[in-house]
């Protein structure tokens, strides 16, 4: 663009392709750079431009990640700026919220008709969470505050109001939540330690790169973000093992109401054992998955065991699955203590 054409911008306007105008391949941009050009048409679909027709370009460089090449009906989004001659600009990226919301409905409904009133709890539950975290801690975090702390009191918070929610403040509510509370502590203490003696800074991947030059003067704490990261992303994955061990024992309690304690707590032991290694499983796999493209890169490179444990952005990863494991497995004799304790504490003061 010339002249003015940085003066106005609107931003993210809608749009879709009607119309491809003609397509350049192979050229020569100099210095030994070679890519194609696309020339097309897009009907402005969203804004105070809606129902205009914008012809555009865009340049392609044979770059999978970052290049995009569009077709007649697809649906993107545009930076539209105005200039002398009129309103121009370029394709930021695809529209992709049609198709995720869409995927959004789905599972809310699925969610409705299996769970019935508890999967509307449960939808409920999930709302207040993602209001906790995108509303209250990242803010936060943003003004200053630490991430550490800040990840460890809304993990209480997400964890006390979705028990309260969907289980109500009963023995089986508080079993869960002390069992979610100590494996949490223990997985971030652990976390908290071993970034201390590895010198792990929590400094890896682009986005923490790109942090570094927030329009901010808040200067970040890279580290806290580390290990508030490890707190927020072990909390789903000790909440279900503690809700699901609490949740068994108040059954079988109800089922033998003269079940004495140790009956209950070796009982929900044997269920948390079961569940132990599934989960444990679940949690090592999807950090595993989240950094599948890295380890594709470090085999290729044919890296050593010990060098490619000690690169940083693989001890991150190794930390946060480890520590999250161990908060898990810690949190099932807790709950079933505290639960089995609590769903006979009246049997136990009457043999006193």
């Amino acid at each position: 663009f010339t002249g003015d054409v940085y003066a106005q911008s609107i931003e993210y306007l809608r749009g879709k392709v009607i119309e491809i105008t003609s397509e350049d391949l192979d050229l020569d941009f100099g210095g030994g750079m070679s890519g194609d050009v696309q020339y097309f048409k897009v009907e402005v679909q969203s804004g105070e431009l809606k129902g205009q027709i914008l012809e555009l370009e865009n340049t392609s460089f044979g770059d999978e990640v970052y290049d995009l090449w569009f077709e007649v009906g697809d649906r993107v989004f545009i930076e539209v700026y105005e200039t002398d001659q009129g309103f121009s600009g370029h394709v930021v990226d695809y529209q992709r919220d049609i198709y995720l919301s869409i995927l959004l409905v789905v599972f809310l409904i699925i969610i409705i008709l299996i769970g019935k009133i508890k999967g509307i709890k449960a939808i409920v539950s999930l709302g207040v969470t993602i209001i906790l975290i995108l509303k209250i801690l990242i803010p936060m975090i943003l003004r200053g505050y630490s991430p550490f702390y800040m990840s460890l009191l809304i993990a209480f918070a997400s964890t006390l109001i979705t028990y309260i929610i969907i289980g109500g403040f009963t023995s089986k509510t508080i079993g869960a939540l002390a069992g979610t509370l100590v494996g949490l502590f223990l997985a971030a203490s652990i976390s908290f330690i071993i970034s201390g003696l590895a010198h792990i800074k929590g400094i890896s991947g682009d986005e923490i790169n790109m942090l570094l030059y927030l329009p901010t003067e808040i200067n970040l704490d890279l580290t806290g973000l580390f290990l508030g990261g490890v707190i927020i992303g072990a909390l789903g994955a000790v909440m279900d093992v503690s809700i699901s061990i609490s949740s068994s024992i108040s059954e079988i309690k109800k089922n033998s109401p003269m079940i004495s304690f140790k009956g209950l707590f070796l009982s929900g032991m044997e269920v948390g054992k079961d569940i132990m290694g599934t989960m444990t499983n679940t949690l090592i796999l999807a950090y595993t998955g989240a950094s599948l493209p890295l380890l594709l890169i470090i085999n290729a490179y044919d890296f050593s065991f010990t060098r490619m444990i000690n690169m940083e952005f693989i001890a991150i990863e190794f930390v946060r699955a480890m520590a999250g494991s161990i908060g898990l497995i810690a949190a099932i004799p807790a709950t079933a203590l505290t639960t089995a304790y609590l769903m006979t504490r009246k049997e136990m003061k009457k043999d006193v």
